[in-house]
């Protein structure tokens, strides 16, 4: 069978490559996505969509024992694990069953197979019903990552789980280990903790949330431990006993190994690209522990071949991934756009209280020599956040005395995930103080905390 043309071929069909294949076919261009399993990649099926509906879930049950506050009342209040899993996978279905849509519409062809790169710019698949090649000058890899697995950790489905096996649990833990506490192991331990499991988290750094800003971390870490999670900072797994209905977990704080016993346990120890099986290696790609080694506009080094999203290295947003891929097939059609600026990339984890945040930690501006200035507010002195019955929260910015750019904008508490990008484009538009001060945000909100935040780091706080 010879083999067919395109301008643009794009390998995986996650957030990063069905959005580079869109924008390529908006510009004219004609384009194929290979995937392998799953239109919409993890993020759709397997990462940020089912989890965020599950999250909902536990959120509802949370606040229908807060009924009486609100001069409610509330009987029975109760969940059938089943029916919250059964709806988590019907918004999955509905939205992966949306990209197919999309890909019809913009005319993109999909190719469900496994790729590899024979030479450059040749791309065999390895499909059902045997194998084609398809021929494109420009080759875009969005392979995206899997869960990172720890000699003796490794998932096993039954009491050992990785991200795939909680968004599909075969029982709900009665008391639960999450070893690792970014994004994704706090969102499951508040998942979990919030149904009722007793829940312990182990971080091998010195706090929880790692990325976020020190004050920040150390603001969820109350929240949490007030929810009942155990929480132990500077602690390693060594390795796990497994038995029919339990594992017993050696946990090593401070020199000192104790045996703790749970019904199941979490891995959420980082990601590591899909890298292999490519043939990336004999073109020549340089590969950095498990992540293809990029310029700022995604280009490999190879003429023709970028790589985009998470195969591309951190952030591990999906945001991102779907940021590149705009900017590639822009640059592939002959475009000037911008490069994607990662300190310009908001971070948003959607356990309870939610953490958002963007730009530079406190830490890391004074650690490139800013002399900066920081503002704090806190939800309890929002209207809107005391209406809510939320609140617990803060809201900090850092900006550089001299110049009055925003470095950095961090928050805990509700709906923070939704306000963040308030100061992504205030960073995008290379606002400085005074634009912000001079902005009029609507009464009652919450956004209006991000205006006190700004005014408290120039002693001007209206309402704390």
């Amino acid at each position: 069978m010879a083999a067919r043309e395109f301008d643009v071929i794009v390998i995986g069909a996650g957030p990063g490559g069905y959005v580079a294949a869109i924008r390529a076919a908006q510009l004219g261009l004609k384009a194929v996505i290979v995937e392998r399993e799953n239109l919409g990649g993890i993020c759709l099926n397997w990462g940020c969509i089912p989890t965020k509906a599950l999250l909902r879930s536990s959120e509802v049950f949370h606040l229908m024992h807060r009924a009486k506050e609100f001069g409610l009342s509330a009987g029975n209040i109760g969940y059938d694990l089943d029916a919250v899993v059964k709806r988590s996978r019907g918004v999955a279905k509905q939205l992966s069953g949306g990209i197919g849509h999309l890909m019809k519409k913009n005319k993109i062809e999909v190719v469900m197979g496994e790729a590899t790169l024979t030479a450059p710019g040749k791309v065999a698949v390895k499909t059902e019903k045997g194998s084609e090649e398809l021929v494109a000058r420009n080759i875009v890899l969005a392979t995206g990552a899997r869960a990172r697995e720890l000699p003796g950790l490794a998932a096993d489905g039954q009491r050992v789980w990785s991200y795939r096996h909680a968004l599909v649990p075969p029982h709900m833990p009665k008391s639960l280990l999450v070893i690792g506490s970014g994004a994704i192991g706090i969102e499951f331990a508040s998942f979990y903790n919030t149904l009722g499991a007793k829940t312990t988290v182990v971080e091998v750094m010195d706090r929880i949330l790692p990325v976020e800003d020190a004050e920040i971390s150390a603001f969820a870490k109350k929240q949490f431990v007030k929810q009942g999670m155990t929480i132990l900072e500077k602690a390693t797994v060594k390795q796990l006993d497994r038995a029919k209905d339990s594992v017993t977990a050696h946990i090593e704080v401070g020199g000192t190994v104790t045996q703790q016993v749970f019904d199941t346990v979490i891995s959420a120890v980082g990601i590591v690209g899909n890298v292999e099986n490519l043939g990336l290696e004999a073109l020549g790609v340089k590969i950095d522990r498990t992540h293809v080694v990029t310029d700022e506009y995604c280009r490999t080094g190879v003429p023709g071949l970028y790589a985009i999203g998470d195969i591309a290295g951190a952030p591990w947003l999906a945001h991102k991934a779907s940021h590149e891929g705009v900017m590639v097939a822009e640059l592939i059609a002959g475009g000037h756009p911008h490069p994607v600026k990662p300190e310009s990339i908001a971070g948003c984890t959607y356990c309870q209280p939610q953490v958002a945040s963007v730009g530079l930690t406190e830490a890391k501006a004074k650690e490139r020599g800013h002399e900066i200035r920081v503002g704090r507010f806190p939800f309890i002195g929002n209207g809107k956040a005391i209406a809510l019955g939320e609140s617990e929260g803060m809201i900090k910015t850092v900006f550089d005395a001299k110049t009055g750019e925003l470095l950095g904008a961090h928050m805990v508490g509700a709906e923070v995930t939704e306000l963040i990008q308030g100061y992504v484009i205030g960073r995008t538009l290379e606002t400085t103080e005074e634009d912000l001060m001079n902005t009029v945000f609507p009464h009652p909100t919450l956004s209006e905390m991000m205006h006190e935040a700004v005014l408290d780091a120039y002693g001007r706080a209206l309402h704390f």
